[in-house]
C-alpha cells in the first residue's frame, strides 16, 4: 500500500491558521438565492435565455394552494440573471379553466412555445376514490400550447392542441380514455437532427394513495417545430410506439420523465417511482423504443442504484457535453417498507451527480449537496438548470417560494472531473499520537470539518477505537461499521457508516480509505469509504445522518490514535472544513 508522502510533507509545513479561510454565506442554503415573484402558490419555474440575454421564466401559479381554482400559467422576465423581475404576463388567465405545468421551448428563430395541461372542458370534479382528490382538475384535459414572438411580452390569443393517442393506461382509466389525465415537467430539448422532444406522464387511476395512483412516462416529439412558422402545421409524434410508456420495475408509478441527448443521438431519460429509486432508460432509435424498466445506476461497471423518493429527478446536458442529475439521495427498500412512509416528502437536501459519457452510457459521479434548507420538512423541487455566459444557475421551488441560485463553478468542476480525481486535498492537519487538536469549528455557524484516514482491520468486532479525543471519537460499531461520536460538552451526536457487503462497506485484511465529513450547513454527517459515498445500502433509507442543529463546537484536546484497535492505522488528516465528496474521492485515489 502506498500513501502520498509528498503531499503530507506539504501539509505539515503549513500552520493550521494559514490553512483556514473565512467563509461567506453558504450558497447551498436556499435563503441565499434570489426570489422569483409569484401569486402565492408557485411551481416549476423554468427559464429560457433569449437572444438578447434576457431570462424568460414560465411558471404555474395561483392565489391558493396546488390544485385550487385560479391556478394558471404566467411568464416573467429578468434582465439581470434572476436578481430582478418584470410584472407577470398571463399566458392563461386565473379566471379561465385551470392551466398548469407549463414548459418553454426557445426556437432558433427566437419564438418561444409554452406547452401546458389545460382543463379545456372546465370540469369541476372527476371520478376518484377520494372526494378531495376528485376536486383537482389541473392534471387532465388537453395538451395545449401557445407561442410568443416578442420574448414573452405577449402570447398568442389562440391556443393549439397537441393530438394524443390513447394507450392502455388511458383506456383503462375511469373514463375509458374519453378523458385523459397527464402532466409534464422539465423543459423540451432540441436534438441534433432538428427535432424537439419533451417528457410527460400519462395517469391511469386517480385518487388515493398519492393522487396519481398509476402512471407511465411518455414523450412528445416534433420534427418541424423549430422551423415551421404556422402552428397548425406542426407535426407531433407520441412516444414510445405501442401501448405502453416507461414503467418502473416494481411499483405502479413511473412519471416525470426528462430526456437528454447523447453524442451519438441516442436519448437518455430519468423518471421517478414510488419504489425508493429513480429509474433511467436509453433509446437508440429516437424515442420509438426504450430499454426495459431499470433503476438508475452509477455506471455499467458500478451498478449501485440511485436512491430517490417520489419527487422530481432531472437530467440536463450542458454545452460542454457533460450532464447533471438532480435527486434526493435517499429512499430504497428500507424507506418504502415503513408503514408511516408519506408520499412526496424528503425533498431536502437537493443533491447532484455529475455525468460524463462513455461508450454510449452516462457514468454518474458520487453525489454532492447542491441546496438545502434548515427545516428538513421544506420541499425543494422542480429545478431548472440554466447556462448563461459561462455561468450556471438553478431555479427551484418550495411551492410557496421560488428562487434562483448561481451554482459555484468549483462544485461543477469537482463533480465533472471526479472520475479522474487523484490529488490529495490541501488544507489538512496530519494527526499523530498525542496531537493537540485545534479548536474545531462551531457547527452552528455552518462550518464543518472532515476526518480522513487509512485503516486495515484484522477483525470487525465492536468497540475498537481508531481515534479518541474529548469531542471526537471514531470506533467500530456492533453492525460491522464505523461509528462517529461528537460531543460539545452538552450535546452528543452519533452517525454510522454503512453496514453490509456493498461497495463502501468495511472488510478485513485489506486497506480502507475513510473520509467522515461533518457538514454544519445542512447539519449532515456523511461517510465516503474507498471512494464510494455511503447511501445506506439495503439496511437504511440513506447513508447520511442529520445531527442536532444546536450542536456547537466539539471539544478539543489531545488525540489518541488506535488506543484499542486490532489492525493497522495509516495516515490520518483532520481538515478544518467540510470536504466535498469529490475531494474525498480524490484523496482515496491519490493514496491507492
Amino acid at each position: 500500500m502506498r500513501f502520498p508522502r509528498r503531499s503530507f510533507l506539504q501539509l505539515a509545513a503549513l500552520p493550521l491558521a494559514a490553512q483556514t479561510t473565512a467563509a461567506g454565506p453558504d450558497t447551498r442554503h436556499i435563503v441565499n438565492g434570489h426570489t422569483i415573484p409569484d401569486e402565492g402558490y408557485c411551481d416549476q419555474p423554468y427559464v429560457v435565455v433569449l437572444p438578447d440575454r434576457t431570462w424568460l421564466c414560465l411558471m404555474t401559479t395561483g392565489s391558493g394552494v396546488e390544485g385550487e381554482p385560479g391556478q394558471h400559467i404566467v411568464s416573467i422576465r429578468s434582465p439581470d440573471q434572476g436578481r430582478t423581475w418584470s410584472p407577470f404576463v398571463d399566458i392563461e388567465p386565473a379566471t379561465g379553466p385551470e392551466a398548469s405545468w407549463v414548459m418553454p421551448l426557445l426556437t432558433p428563430g427566437g419564438r418561444v412555445y409554452a406547452f401546458y395541461t389545460f382543463n379545456n372542458d372546465n370540469l369541476r370534479s372527476v371520478r376518484s376514490n377520494n372526494e378531495k382528490v376528485g376536486r383537482r382538475v389541473d392534471t387532465m384535459g388537453a395538451y395545449m400550447f401557445k407561442y410568443s414572438d416578442d420574448g414573452g411580452l405577449s402570447w398568442s390569443q389562440e391556443r393549439f392542441e397537441i393530438p394524443l393517442r390513447n394507450m392502455r393506461i388511458d383506456r383503462e382509466n375511469d373514463y375509458a380514455g374519453s378523458l385523459r389525465f397527464f402532466w409534464g415537467v422539465g423543459k423540451p430539448i432540441t436534438l441534433r437532427d432538428g427535432a424537439a422532444i419533451f417528457g410527460f406522464a400519462k395517469v391511469g387511476r386517480w385518487g388515493n394513495p398519492g393522487t396519481m395512483i398509476e402512471s407511465q412516462g411518455c414523450f412528445l416529439r416534433s420534427d418541424n417545430i423549430l422551423t415551421e412558422r404556422d402552428p397548425s402545421k406542426i407535426r407531433w409524434q407520441l412516444l414510445p410506439e405501442g401501448d405502453e410508456g416507461l414503467r418502473a420495475p416494481k411499483g405502479p408509478v413511473s412519471d416525470e420523465a426528462n430526456p437528454a441527448e447523447l453524442a451519438d443521438g441516442s436519448l437518455y431519460a430519468t423518471y421517478r417511482t414510488i419504489d425508493g429509486y429513480l429509474c433511467h432508460a436509453y433509446s437508440r432509435d429516437a424515442g420509438r423504443t426504450w430499454t426495459p424498466p431499470a433503476y438508475a445506476i452509477h455506471s455499467p461497471a458500478d451498478p449501485r442504484p440511485l436512491k430517490h423518493p417520489r419527487a422530481a429527478n432531472f437530467v440536463r446536458k450542458f454545452s460542454n457535453g457533460k450532464f447533471l442529475l438532480w435527486f434526493h439521495n435517499h429512499g430504497g427498500e428500507a424507506l418504502v417498507s415503513q408503514e408511516n412512509w408519506q408520499y412526496y416528502t424528503g425533498r431536502n437536501p437537493g443533491w447532484i451527480c455529475g455525468g460524463i459519457e462513455r461508450n454510449g452510457h452516462i457514468h454518474w459521479s458520487e453525489p454532492e449537496i447542491l441546496l438545502y434548507d434548515d427545516d428538513p420538512a421544506v420541499r425543494i423541487s422542480y429545478p431548472d438548470f440554466i447556462e448563461d455566459g459561462g455561468r450556471f444557475f438553478i431555479t427551484e421551488t418550495q411551492k410557496t417560494v421560488a428562487r434562483v441560485h448561481e451554482i459555484p463553478r468549483r462544485l461543477l468542476d469537482a463533480v465533472w472531473s471526479q472520475h479522474e480525481a487523484n490529488r490529495l486535498a490541501g488544507g489538512g492537519l496530519p494527526l499523530t499520537q498525542g496531537t493537540q487538536l485545534p479548536a474545531l469549528p462551531d457547527l452552528t455557524t455552518r462550518a464543518g470539518f472532515s476526518l480522513d484516514l487509512w485503516v486495515r482491520f484484522r477483525e470487525l468486532t465492536p468497540g475498537q477505537t481508531l481515534l479518541d479525543s474529548p469531542g471526537l471519537k471514531l470506533q467500530t460499531s456492533n453492525r460491522f461499521s464505523l461509528k462517529l461520536t461528537l460531543h460539545d460538552g452538552a450535546r452528543t451526536a452519533v452517525a454510522e457508516s454503512d453496514a453490509g457487503t456493498h461497495p463502501g462497506t468495511l472488510g478485513v485484511n485489506r486497506w480502507h480509505h475513510v473520509v467522515c465529513t461533518v457538514d454544519g450547513g445542512p447539519k449532515i454527517v456523511s461517510f465516503v469509504i474507498d471512494g464510494k459515498f455511503n447511501d445506506g445500502g439495503a439496511v437504511r433509507d440513506a447513508g447520511w445522518t442529520r445531527f442536532d442543529p444546536a450542536l456547537g463546537r466539539p471539544l478539543s484536546g489531545a488525540v489518541s490514535l488506535a488506543p484499542g484497535f486490532n489492525g493497522q492505522l495509516g495516515p490520518a488528516i483532520l481538515y478544518p472544513r467540510a470536504l466535498l465528496t469529490s475531494e474525498a474521492v480524490g484523496n482515496w485515489r491519490a493514496g491507492r
